[in-house]
Protein backbone atom coordinates (compact mmCIF):
# COMPACT_ATOMS: atom_id res chain seq x y z
CA UNK A 1 0.00 0.00 0.00
CA UNK A 2 2.83 2.31 0.88
CA UNK A 3 4.52 1.54 -2.40
CA UNK A 4 1.33 2.50 -4.32
CA UNK A 5 1.06 5.74 -2.39
CA UNK A 6 4.68 6.57 -3.11
CA UNK A 7 4.13 5.65 -6.77
CA UNK A 8 1.10 8.01 -7.08
CA UNK A 9 2.95 10.71 -5.22
CA UNK A 10 5.90 10.37 -7.55
CA UNK A 11 3.61 10.57 -10.61
CA UNK A 12 1.87 13.68 -9.30
CA UNK A 13 5.16 15.34 -8.45
CA UNK A 14 6.53 14.52 -11.89
CA UNK A 15 3.38 15.86 -13.60
CA UNK A 16 3.53 19.08 -11.53
CA UNK A 17 7.19 19.68 -12.37
CA UNK A 18 6.53 19.26 -16.06
CA UNK A 19 3.90 22.08 -16.05
CA UNK A 20 4.73 25.73 -16.69
CA UNK A 21 3.99 28.52 -14.19
CA UNK A 22 0.96 29.62 -16.19
CA UNK A 23 -0.49 26.14 -16.26
CA UNK A 24 0.14 25.72 -12.53
CA UNK A 25 -1.76 28.96 -11.88
CA UNK A 26 -4.68 27.78 -14.01
CA UNK A 27 -4.81 24.46 -12.15
CA UNK A 28 -4.76 26.17 -8.74
CA UNK A 29 -7.34 28.75 -9.83
CA UNK A 30 -9.67 26.08 -11.20
CA UNK A 31 -9.43 24.09 -7.99
CA UNK A 32 -10.16 27.15 -5.84
CA UNK A 33 -13.12 28.10 -8.07
CA UNK A 34 -14.60 24.61 -7.84
CA UNK A 35 -14.24 24.63 -4.06
CA UNK A 36 -15.88 28.07 -3.75
CA UNK A 37 -18.76 27.09 -6.05
CA UNK A 38 -19.31 23.90 -4.08
CA UNK A 39 -19.29 25.84 -0.81
CA UNK A 40 -21.71 28.43 -2.26
CA UNK A 41 -24.03 25.70 -3.49
CA UNK A 42 -24.05 24.02 -0.09
CA UNK A 43 -24.74 27.40 1.59
CA UNK A 44 -27.60 28.29 -0.74
CA UNK A 45 -29.17 24.84 -0.52
CA UNK A 46 -29.02 24.86 3.26
CA UNK A 47 -30.19 28.51 3.62
CA UNK A 48 -33.89 29.18 4.14
CA UNK A 49 -35.42 31.39 1.44
CA UNK A 50 -37.35 34.31 2.96
CA UNK A 51 -40.26 35.93 1.11
CA UNK A 52 -42.42 38.95 2.06
CA UNK A 53 -45.50 38.09 4.07
CA UNK A 54 -46.82 41.69 4.36
CA UNK A 55 -45.47 44.97 3.01
CA UNK A 56 -46.10 48.64 3.81
CA UNK A 57 -47.68 47.94 7.19
CA UNK A 58 -48.19 50.46 9.95
CA UNK A 59 -46.31 50.05 13.23
CA UNK A 60 -49.53 48.91 14.90
CA UNK A 61 -50.10 46.19 12.31
CA UNK A 62 -46.45 45.07 12.44
CA UNK A 63 -46.71 44.71 16.22
CA UNK A 64 -49.81 42.52 15.91
CA UNK A 65 -48.30 40.20 13.30
CA UNK A 66 -44.96 40.02 15.13
CA UNK A 67 -46.63 38.97 18.39
CA UNK A 68 -48.60 36.27 16.57
CA UNK A 69 -45.47 34.91 14.83
CA UNK A 70 -43.60 34.82 18.16
CA UNK A 71 -46.46 32.82 19.66
CA UNK A 72 -46.36 30.35 16.77
CA UNK A 73 -42.55 30.09 16.89
CA UNK A 74 -42.09 31.10 13.24
CA UNK A 75 -38.77 32.57 12.09
CA UNK A 76 -39.16 36.03 10.53
CA UNK A 77 -37.16 39.09 9.50
CA UNK A 78 -38.09 42.79 9.45
CA UNK A 79 -37.06 44.90 6.48
CA UNK A 80 -37.96 48.24 4.91
CA UNK A 81 -37.76 50.19 8.14
CA UNK A 82 -39.89 47.64 9.97
CA UNK A 83 -42.79 47.85 7.47
CA UNK A 84 -42.09 44.53 5.68
CA UNK A 85 -42.19 41.10 7.36
CA UNK A 86 -40.19 38.25 5.74
CA UNK A 87 -41.02 34.59 6.53
CA UNK A 88 -39.79 31.24 5.13
CA UNK A 89 -41.19 30.56 1.67
CA UNK A 90 -42.56 27.15 2.67
CA UNK A 91 -44.75 28.72 5.39
CA UNK A 92 -45.83 31.94 3.67
CA UNK A 93 -49.09 30.74 2.12
CA UNK A 94 -50.35 28.92 5.20
CA UNK A 95 -49.50 31.92 7.40
CA UNK A 96 -51.45 34.25 5.11
CA UNK A 97 -54.55 32.07 5.41
CA UNK A 98 -54.23 31.57 9.19
CA UNK A 99 -53.61 35.25 9.93
CA UNK A 100 -56.49 36.33 7.67
CA UNK A 101 -58.79 33.93 9.54
CA UNK A 102 -57.65 35.55 12.79
CA UNK A 103 -58.42 39.05 11.45
CA UNK A 104 -54.80 40.15 11.05
CA UNK A 105 -53.42 42.59 10.28
CA UNK A 106 -56.02 44.82 11.87
CA UNK A 107 -55.49 48.50 11.02
CA UNK A 108 -58.08 49.61 13.57
CA UNK A 109 -60.14 51.40 10.90
CA UNK A 110 -63.91 50.98 10.86
CA UNK A 111 -65.75 50.11 7.67
CA UNK A 112 -69.42 49.61 6.94
CA UNK A 113 -69.26 45.99 8.03
CA UNK A 114 -68.98 47.26 11.61
CA UNK A 115 -72.69 48.08 11.67
CA UNK A 116 -73.75 44.54 10.78
CA UNK A 117 -71.40 43.03 13.35
CA UNK A 118 -71.97 45.42 16.27
CA UNK A 119 -75.55 46.61 16.08
CA UNK A 120 -77.21 46.92 19.48
CA UNK A 121 -80.20 48.65 21.06
CA UNK A 122 -77.96 50.56 23.47
CA UNK A 123 -76.15 52.60 20.79
CA UNK A 124 -76.98 56.31 21.02
CA UNK A 125 -77.40 58.67 18.10
CA UNK A 126 -74.10 60.40 18.89
CA UNK A 127 -72.22 57.10 18.89
CA UNK A 128 -73.88 56.10 15.64
CA UNK A 129 -72.93 59.40 13.96
CA UNK A 130 -69.28 59.08 15.07
CA UNK A 131 -69.01 55.48 13.82
CA UNK A 132 -70.74 56.42 10.56
CA UNK A 133 -68.28 59.24 9.85
CA UNK A 134 -65.33 56.98 10.74
CA UNK A 135 -66.66 54.32 8.36
CA UNK A 136 -67.02 56.86 5.53
CA UNK A 137 -63.45 58.01 6.10
CA UNK A 138 -62.10 54.44 5.95
CA UNK A 139 -64.09 53.50 2.86
CA UNK A 140 -63.09 56.67 1.00
CA UNK A 141 -59.43 56.13 1.94
CA UNK A 142 -59.62 52.56 0.62
CA UNK A 143 -61.11 53.76 -2.67
CA UNK A 144 -58.37 56.35 -3.15
CA UNK A 145 -55.61 53.87 -2.18
CA UNK A 146 -56.74 51.57 -4.99
CA UNK A 147 -55.76 54.15 -7.63
CA UNK A 148 -52.49 53.45 -9.45
CA UNK A 149 -49.62 55.58 -8.12
CA UNK A 150 -51.18 56.20 -4.69
CA UNK A 151 -49.87 53.95 -1.91
CA UNK A 152 -52.12 55.14 0.91
CA UNK A 153 -54.54 57.89 1.87
CA UNK A 154 -55.76 59.53 5.05
CA UNK A 155 -59.21 61.16 5.05
CA UNK A 156 -60.76 63.53 7.58
CA UNK A 157 -64.47 64.37 7.15
CA UNK A 158 -66.27 67.13 9.03
CA UNK A 159 -69.99 66.28 8.83
CA UNK A 160 -72.54 68.96 9.77
CA UNK A 161 -74.86 68.37 12.69
CA UNK A 162 -78.57 67.99 12.10
CA UNK A 163 -80.52 71.16 12.88
CA UNK A 164 -83.25 70.95 15.50
CA UNK A 165 -85.51 73.29 13.54
CA UNK A 166 -86.21 73.17 9.83
CA UNK A 167 -84.32 75.85 7.92
CA UNK A 168 -83.81 76.70 4.27
CA UNK A 169 -80.03 76.91 4.77
CA UNK A 170 -78.32 73.75 3.58
CA UNK A 171 -75.58 72.42 5.83
CA UNK A 172 -72.46 71.36 3.92
CA UNK A 173 -69.71 68.92 4.86
CA UNK A 174 -65.95 69.36 4.35
CA UNK A 175 -63.10 66.93 3.81
CA UNK A 176 -59.30 66.95 4.04
CA UNK A 177 -57.34 64.27 2.19
CA UNK A 178 -53.61 63.50 2.46
CA UNK A 179 -52.19 61.22 -0.24
CA UNK A 180 -49.09 59.05 0.03
CA UNK A 181 -47.82 59.13 -3.55
CA UNK A 182 -45.25 56.67 -4.89
CA UNK A 183 -41.76 58.16 -5.41
CA UNK A 184 -41.42 59.72 -8.84
CA UNK A 185 -45.15 59.53 -9.60
CA UNK A 186 -46.92 62.69 -10.77
CA UNK A 187 -50.67 63.14 -10.31
CA UNK A 188 -52.07 64.46 -13.58
CA UNK A 189 -54.77 67.11 -13.83
CA UNK A 190 -57.38 64.59 -15.03
CA UNK A 191 -56.71 62.40 -11.98
CA UNK A 192 -56.95 65.42 -9.67
CA UNK A 193 -60.43 66.15 -10.98
CA UNK A 194 -61.34 62.45 -10.61
CA UNK A 195 -60.25 62.53 -6.95
CA UNK A 196 -62.46 65.57 -6.29
CA UNK A 197 -65.45 63.92 -7.99
CA UNK A 198 -64.86 60.68 -6.06
CA UNK A 199 -64.81 62.45 -2.70
CA UNK A 200 -67.75 64.72 -3.54
CA UNK A 201 -70.00 61.83 -4.63
CA UNK A 202 -68.99 59.56 -1.74
CA UNK A 203 -69.94 61.93 1.09
CA UNK A 204 -73.41 63.54 1.33
CA UNK A 205 -73.58 67.33 0.98
CA UNK A 206 -69.88 67.64 0.17
CA UNK A 207 -69.25 70.23 -2.59
CA UNK A 208 -65.92 70.29 -4.40
CA UNK A 209 -65.06 73.71 -2.99
CA UNK A 210 -65.00 72.20 0.53
CA UNK A 211 -62.38 69.55 -0.35
CA UNK A 212 -58.64 69.95 0.26
CA UNK A 213 -56.17 67.44 -1.22
CA UNK A 214 -52.40 67.37 -0.67
CA UNK A 215 -49.65 64.75 -0.60
CA UNK A 216 -46.94 63.80 1.86
CA UNK A 217 -44.57 66.35 0.29
CA UNK A 218 -46.98 69.27 0.98
CA UNK A 219 -47.90 69.56 -2.72
CA UNK A 220 -51.42 71.03 -2.95
CA UNK A 221 -53.76 69.80 -5.69
CA UNK A 222 -56.40 72.36 -6.67
CA UNK A 223 -59.21 71.48 -9.08
CA UNK A 224 -59.38 75.10 -10.25
CA UNK A 225 -55.66 75.07 -11.01
CA UNK A 226 -54.84 71.72 -12.63
CA UNK A 227 -51.15 72.57 -12.69
CA UNK A 228 -50.79 72.85 -8.93
CA UNK A 229 -48.64 70.27 -7.23
CA UNK A 230 -45.24 69.28 -8.52
CA UNK A 231 -45.60 71.18 -11.84
CA UNK A 232 -45.49 74.85 -10.91
CA UNK A 233 -47.36 77.71 -12.47
CA UNK A 234 -44.24 79.00 -14.20
CA UNK A 235 -43.62 75.66 -15.91
CA UNK A 236 -47.24 75.50 -17.04
CA UNK A 237 -47.19 79.03 -18.47
CA UNK A 238 -43.93 78.47 -20.31
CA UNK A 239 -45.28 75.24 -21.78
CA UNK A 240 -48.42 76.97 -23.05
CA UNK A 241 -46.35 79.83 -24.51
CA UNK A 242 -44.03 77.44 -26.34
CA UNK A 243 -46.94 75.39 -27.68
CA UNK A 244 -48.64 78.49 -29.12
CA UNK A 245 -45.41 79.80 -30.67
CA UNK A 246 -44.56 76.41 -32.17
CA UNK A 247 -48.04 75.94 -33.62
CA UNK A 248 -48.06 79.37 -35.32
CA UNK A 249 -44.48 78.94 -36.51
CA UNK A 250 -45.24 75.58 -38.13
CA UNK A 251 -48.28 76.96 -39.90
CA UNK A 252 -46.32 79.97 -41.20
CA UNK A 253 -43.42 77.76 -42.24
CA UNK A 254 -45.61 75.31 -44.16
CA UNK A 255 -47.58 78.05 -45.91
CA UNK A 256 -44.54 80.08 -46.99
CA UNK A 257 -42.60 76.94 -47.95
CA UNK A 258 -45.30 76.03 -50.45
CA UNK A 259 -45.00 79.49 -52.03
CA UNK A 260 -41.27 80.21 -51.88
CA UNK A 261 -39.62 76.85 -51.19
CA UNK A 262 -38.82 74.67 -48.21
CA UNK A 263 -35.21 75.83 -47.99
CA UNK A 264 -35.85 79.42 -49.02
CA UNK A 265 -37.61 80.75 -45.92
CA UNK A 266 -37.16 80.71 -42.15
CA UNK A 267 -39.87 81.90 -39.73
CA UNK A 268 -39.79 82.52 -35.97
CA UNK A 269 -42.65 83.54 -33.69
CA UNK A 270 -42.71 85.30 -30.33
CA UNK A 271 -45.96 85.52 -28.36
CA UNK A 272 -47.10 87.48 -25.33
CA UNK A 273 -49.69 85.47 -23.37
CA UNK A 274 -52.06 86.89 -20.78
CA UNK A 275 -52.73 84.23 -18.10
CA UNK A 276 -55.24 86.32 -16.14
CA UNK A 277 -58.33 84.24 -15.37
CA UNK A 278 -61.63 85.96 -14.63
CA UNK A 279 -64.94 84.68 -13.29
CA UNK A 280 -67.88 87.12 -13.38
CA UNK A 281 -71.69 87.19 -13.32
CA UNK A 282 -73.61 89.49 -15.67
CA UNK A 283 -77.29 90.39 -15.10
CA UNK A 284 -78.53 91.91 -18.37
CA UNK A 285 -81.99 93.43 -19.07
CA UNK A 286 -82.81 93.77 -22.78
CA UNK A 287 -85.96 94.89 -24.60
CA UNK A 288 -87.93 92.38 -26.60
CA UNK A 289 -87.81 94.63 -29.66
CA UNK A 290 -84.38 96.33 -29.86
CA UNK A 291 -85.57 98.71 -32.58
CA UNK A 292 -88.46 100.25 -30.69
CA UNK A 293 -86.97 99.52 -27.27
CA UNK A 294 -90.37 98.15 -26.20
CA UNK A 295 -90.95 95.23 -23.94
CA UNK A 296 -93.58 92.52 -23.92
CA UNK A 297 -96.91 93.85 -22.48
CA UNK A 298 -97.94 91.78 -19.50
CA UNK A 299 -100.96 93.74 -18.23
CA UNK A 300 -102.87 96.80 -19.55
CA UNK A 301 -105.20 99.02 -17.46
CA UNK A 302 -107.31 101.77 -19.10
CA UNK A 303 -109.53 104.27 -17.16
CA UNK A 304 -111.91 106.71 -18.97
CA UNK A 305 -114.10 109.25 -17.06
CA UNK A 306 -116.50 111.89 -18.51
CA UNK A 307 -119.02 114.30 -16.81
CA UNK A 308 -121.49 116.89 -18.12
CA UNK A 309 -124.14 118.84 -16.00
CA UNK A 310 -125.48 122.09 -14.58
CA UNK A 311 -124.18 123.66 -11.41
CA UNK A 312 -126.30 123.52 -8.20
CA UNK A 313 -127.96 126.61 -6.68
CA UNK A 314 -126.26 128.05 -3.65
CA UNK A 315 -127.88 127.06 -0.39
CA UNK A 316 -127.63 127.95 3.24
CA UNK A 317 -127.43 131.31 4.86
CA UNK A 318 -125.24 133.74 2.98
CA UNK A 319 -122.03 134.53 4.68
CA UNK A 320 -122.42 131.82 7.31
CA UNK A 321 -120.00 129.27 5.99
CA UNK A 322 -116.66 128.54 7.71
CA UNK A 323 -114.67 130.18 4.97
CA UNK A 324 -117.34 132.59 3.71
CA UNK A 325 -117.25 136.30 4.13
CA UNK A 326 -119.91 137.54 6.50
CA UNK A 327 -123.04 139.03 4.79
CA UNK A 328 -121.56 138.08 1.29
CA UNK A 329 -124.12 136.67 -1.13
CA UNK A 330 -122.97 133.48 -2.96
CA UNK A 331 -123.16 133.06 -6.75
CA UNK A 332 -125.40 130.61 -8.61
CA UNK A 333 -123.75 127.39 -9.94
CA UNK A 334 -122.98 127.19 -13.68
CA UNK A 335 -123.02 124.17 -16.07
CA UNK A 336 -119.75 122.35 -17.01
CA UNK A 337 -118.05 119.23 -18.60
CA UNK A 338 -115.32 116.85 -17.29
CA UNK A 339 -113.36 114.01 -18.94
CA UNK A 340 -110.27 111.82 -17.95
CA UNK A 341 -108.42 109.08 -19.92
CA UNK A 342 -105.77 106.98 -18.08
CA UNK A 343 -103.83 103.95 -19.45
CA UNK A 344 -101.33 101.86 -17.47
CA UNK A 345 -99.21 99.19 -19.33
CA UNK A 346 -96.83 96.82 -17.50
CA UNK A 347 -94.06 95.62 -19.87
CA UNK A 348 -91.72 92.68 -19.29
CA UNK A 349 -88.13 92.80 -20.61
CA UNK A 350 -85.62 90.02 -21.27
CA UNK A 351 -83.66 89.35 -18.11
CA UNK A 352 -80.44 87.44 -18.87
CA UNK A 353 -78.04 86.11 -16.25
CA UNK A 354 -74.63 85.00 -17.50
CA UNK A 355 -71.99 83.18 -15.48
CA UNK A 356 -68.86 83.87 -17.50
CA UNK A 357 -65.52 82.15 -16.91
CA UNK A 358 -62.73 83.54 -19.03
CA UNK A 359 -60.18 81.21 -20.60
CA UNK A 360 -56.98 80.71 -18.56
CA UNK A 361 -54.85 82.38 -21.24
CA UNK A 362 -55.20 84.79 -24.17
CA UNK A 363 -52.79 85.87 -26.89
CA UNK A 364 -52.11 89.50 -26.02
CA UNK A 365 -49.44 90.26 -28.60
CA UNK A 366 -47.68 88.43 -31.41
CA UNK A 367 -44.54 88.97 -33.42
CA UNK A 368 -43.48 87.09 -36.57
CA UNK A 369 -40.02 87.33 -38.04
CA UNK A 370 -39.45 85.96 -41.57
CA UNK A 371 -36.11 85.61 -43.36
CA UNK A 372 -36.26 84.93 -47.13
CA UNK A 373 -33.39 83.79 -49.31
CA UNK A 374 -32.61 86.55 -51.80
CA UNK A 375 -30.75 84.16 -54.14
CA UNK A 376 -32.94 82.80 -56.94
CA UNK A 377 -30.30 80.79 -58.84
CA UNK A 378 -26.93 80.99 -60.58
CA UNK A 379 -25.85 82.30 -63.98
CA UNK A 380 -23.73 80.56 -66.61
CA UNK A 381 -20.51 81.47 -64.80
CA UNK A 382 -21.80 80.06 -61.47
CA UNK A 383 -22.35 83.46 -59.85
CA UNK A 384 -25.49 83.85 -57.71
CA UNK A 385 -28.50 85.65 -59.13
CA UNK A 386 -30.27 87.83 -56.53
CA UNK A 387 -33.84 89.04 -56.44
CA UNK A 388 -34.34 92.54 -57.75
CA UNK A 389 -35.87 95.27 -55.65
CA UNK A 390 -39.18 94.95 -57.47
CA UNK A 391 -39.22 91.16 -57.01
CA UNK A 392 -38.45 91.53 -53.32
CA UNK A 393 -41.29 94.01 -52.95
CA UNK A 394 -43.69 91.61 -54.67
CA UNK A 395 -42.70 88.73 -52.41
CA UNK A 396 -42.89 90.96 -49.34
CA UNK A 397 -46.41 92.14 -50.20
CA UNK A 398 -47.59 88.55 -50.69
CA UNK A 399 -46.08 87.36 -47.42
CA UNK A 400 -47.35 90.44 -45.57
CA UNK A 401 -50.95 89.86 -46.71
CA UNK A 402 -50.85 86.24 -45.53
CA UNK A 403 -49.38 87.09 -42.14
CA UNK A 404 -51.77 89.99 -41.57
CA UNK A 405 -54.83 87.73 -41.54
CA UNK A 406 -53.04 85.21 -39.31
CA UNK A 407 -52.08 87.87 -36.76
CA UNK A 408 -55.56 89.42 -36.77
CA UNK A 409 -57.21 86.07 -35.99
CA UNK A 410 -54.60 85.02 -33.41
CA UNK A 411 -54.55 88.10 -31.16
CA UNK A 412 -57.55 88.38 -28.85
CA UNK A 413 -59.93 91.19 -29.74
CA UNK A 414 -60.21 92.31 -26.08
CA UNK A 415 -56.90 94.15 -26.42
CA UNK A 416 -58.14 96.57 -29.04
CA UNK A 417 -57.39 97.01 -32.71
CA UNK A 418 -54.21 95.50 -34.04
CA UNK A 419 -51.96 96.88 -36.77
CA UNK A 420 -50.49 93.73 -38.38
CA UNK A 421 -47.79 95.72 -40.17
CA UNK A 422 -46.17 96.50 -36.82
CA UNK A 423 -46.10 92.81 -35.84
CA UNK A 424 -44.25 91.43 -38.91
CA UNK A 425 -40.59 91.74 -39.84
CA UNK A 426 -39.49 90.49 -43.30
CA UNK A 427 -35.79 90.34 -44.22
CA UNK A 428 -34.17 89.27 -47.50
CA UNK A 429 -30.77 87.68 -47.04
CA UNK A 430 -28.66 85.22 -49.03
CA UNK A 431 -28.62 81.87 -47.22
CA UNK A 432 -25.35 79.98 -46.77
CA UNK A 433 -26.73 76.75 -45.34
CA UNK A 434 -29.69 74.53 -45.99
CA UNK A 435 -31.55 74.11 -42.68
CA UNK A 436 -34.13 71.36 -42.36
CA UNK A 437 -37.32 71.91 -40.40
CA UNK A 438 -39.34 69.07 -38.98
CA UNK A 439 -42.41 69.00 -36.77
CA UNK A 440 -40.69 66.86 -34.16
CA UNK A 441 -37.31 67.48 -32.53
CA UNK A 442 -34.49 65.58 -34.21
CA UNK A 443 -32.84 62.76 -32.33
CA UNK A 444 -29.60 60.93 -33.02
CA UNK A 445 -28.93 60.71 -36.80
CA UNK A 446 -29.14 57.33 -38.51
CA UNK A 447 -25.52 57.43 -39.66
CA UNK A 448 -24.37 57.53 -36.03
CA UNK A 449 -26.28 54.30 -35.30
CA UNK A 450 -24.70 52.67 -38.40
CA UNK A 451 -21.20 53.85 -37.45
CA UNK A 452 -21.69 52.62 -33.88
CA UNK A 453 -22.83 49.20 -35.10
CA UNK A 454 -19.86 48.85 -37.45
CA UNK A 455 -17.47 49.91 -34.68
CA UNK A 456 -18.94 47.33 -32.28
CA UNK A 457 -18.63 44.63 -34.96
CA UNK A 458 -14.95 45.49 -35.56
CA UNK A 459 -14.21 45.42 -31.82
CA UNK A 460 -15.94 42.03 -31.50
CA UNK A 461 -13.89 40.58 -34.41
CA UNK A 462 -10.62 41.87 -32.91
CA UNK A 463 -11.44 40.37 -29.51
CA UNK A 464 -12.29 37.03 -31.16
CA UNK A 465 -9.01 37.02 -33.16
CA UNK A 466 -6.94 37.86 -30.06
CA UNK A 467 -8.63 35.10 -28.05
CA UNK A 468 -8.07 32.59 -30.85
CA UNK A 469 -4.43 33.58 -31.21
CA UNK A 470 -3.95 33.23 -27.48
CA UNK A 471 -5.46 29.72 -27.49
CA UNK A 472 -3.19 28.65 -30.37
CA UNK A 473 -0.08 29.85 -28.53
CA UNK A 474 -1.12 28.02 -25.35
CA UNK A 475 -1.75 24.80 -27.32
CA UNK A 476 1.67 24.98 -28.96
CA UNK A 477 3.35 25.51 -25.59
CA UNK A 478 1.40 22.61 -24.10
CA UNK A 479 2.43 20.30 -26.97
CA UNK A 480 6.08 21.25 -26.58
CA UNK A 481 5.91 20.40 -22.88
CA UNK A 482 4.14 17.06 -23.49
CA UNK A 483 6.65 15.78 -26.08
CA UNK A 484 9.79 14.52 -24.25
CA UNK A 485 13.12 15.37 -25.75
CA UNK A 486 14.93 12.11 -26.82
CA UNK A 487 18.25 11.57 -25.07
CA UNK A 488 20.93 9.46 -26.77
CA UNK A 489 22.62 7.09 -24.30
CA UNK A 490 25.97 5.56 -25.54
CA UNK A 491 26.43 1.81 -25.22
CA UNK A 492 28.64 0.72 -22.36
CA UNK A 493 31.41 -1.65 -23.37
CA UNK A 494 31.71 -4.31 -20.70
CA UNK A 495 35.16 -5.86 -20.10
CA UNK A 496 35.42 -9.63 -19.94
CA UNK A 497 36.53 -10.74 -16.40
CA UNK A 498 36.23 -13.89 -14.30
CA UNK A 499 33.13 -12.63 -12.50
CA UNK A 500 31.42 -11.67 -15.71
CA UNK A 501 32.22 -15.06 -17.20
CA UNK A 502 30.64 -16.84 -14.17
CA UNK A 503 27.56 -14.62 -14.39
CA UNK A 504 27.06 -15.46 -18.03
CA UNK A 505 27.43 -19.18 -17.29
CA UNK A 506 24.82 -18.96 -14.52
CA UNK A 507 22.45 -17.11 -16.85
CA UNK A 508 22.79 -19.77 -19.52
CA UNK A 509 22.36 -22.51 -16.91
CA UNK A 510 19.19 -20.82 -15.50
CA UNK A 511 17.85 -20.58 -19.01
CA UNK A 512 18.78 -24.08 -20.26
CA UNK A 513 18.68 -26.15 -17.05
CA UNK A 514 16.45 -24.49 -14.47
CA UNK A 515 16.25 -27.55 -12.18
CA UNK A 516 20.04 -27.79 -11.84
CA UNK A 517 20.16 -24.03 -11.26
CA UNK A 518 17.62 -24.32 -8.46
CA UNK A 519 19.58 -27.12 -6.76
CA UNK A 520 22.69 -24.99 -6.98
CA UNK A 521 20.94 -22.08 -5.35
CA UNK A 522 19.64 -24.24 -2.48
CA UNK A 523 23.16 -25.54 -1.92
CA UNK A 524 24.52 -21.99 -1.71
CA UNK A 525 21.79 -20.95 0.67
CA UNK A 526 22.37 -23.99 2.93
CA UNK A 527 26.12 -23.26 3.05
CA UNK A 528 25.41 -19.65 4.04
Amino acid sequence: MKEKINLYKEKITSYWRQRSNKQRGMIVGTAITVILLAALGVYLSSRTKMVPLYSDLTLQEVGQVKAELDTRGVDYELQGGGQTIMVPESEAESLLVDLAASGMPDSGKIDYSFFSDNTSWGMTDKEFDVIKVDAMQSELANLISGIAGIQDAEVMINAPEDEIFLTDAKQEASASIVLKVEPGYQVESSKVEALYNLASKSVPNLPKDNIVIMDQNFNYYDINNPNSGEEGTYTYQQKVKKDIERDIQQRVQRMLAMMIGQQKVIATVTADIDFTKENRVENIVEPVDPDSMDGLPVSVERIEETYTGDGASPGGVPGEGEEDVSSYQGEDGSSGEYSMNKETINNEFNRIKKNIEESPYKVRDLGIQVAIDSKKGTDDQGDPLLLSQQEQQTVQDSVQSILNSMITTSINEDYGEVNPADKVSIVFQEFNGEPQFTDEPQGIPLWMYVAGGVLLAVIAVLIWMLARRKNEVEEEEFKEIQQPIPVEVPDIEEKETESTARRKQLERMAKDKPEDFAKLLRTWIAED
